[in-house]
């Protein structure tokens, strides 16, 4: 059984000298918080989902972000029973109060610092990605 594929941004901005990740809240389900995503479409890309979806879900466009594509990263899982890609790339949100704008597949959203992100996140295929992100993200703004 091939995977369901999905596609999404992990959204960072640097705000108040800490950088910050956009965490999307479900309004379906167990309500878990996860970066924007979702189902890669019938004739669209990978890539392409990521930015539909991050238009649709937090309101931001292509235009609105610095987005790394050269750190695409794939979780694999199972979800209800099902296996599951996920690939998300790192991108930085050029206007750190830029508002989010969210859909209603989404109930709130928030802006955390990396662990407390990575305790809303869940999953530890999240967390990693997170931590690795960070340091992208880190090295990022010093240069």
């Amino acid at each position: 059984m091939s995977p369901t594929r999905a596609a999404g941004l992990v959204i960072y901005r640097y705000s108040n000298e800490l950088i910050q990740f956009l965490l999307l809240q479900t309004s379906y389900g167990i309500h878990h918080w996860t970066p924007p995503k979702g189902h890669v479409d019938p004739g669209e890309s990978d890539w392409e989902t990521a930015l539909r979806e991050t238009q649709e879900e937090a309101g931001y466009r292509k235009d609105d972000l610095e987005i790394d594509q050269t750190t695409k990263k794939v979780l694999s899982y199972e979800v209800n029973g099902k296996p599951k890609e996920v690939i998300y790339w790192l991108a930085k949100l050029i206007d750190p109060e830029a508002p989010v704008k969210l859909s209603d597949e989404h109930q709130d959203f928030k802006w955390l610092p990396l662990p407390q992100a990575q305790d809303l996140s869940g999953y530890d295929d999240m967390k990693q990605l997170l931590s690795e992100y960070y340091g992208l993200a880190s090295r990022k703004l010093k240069q």
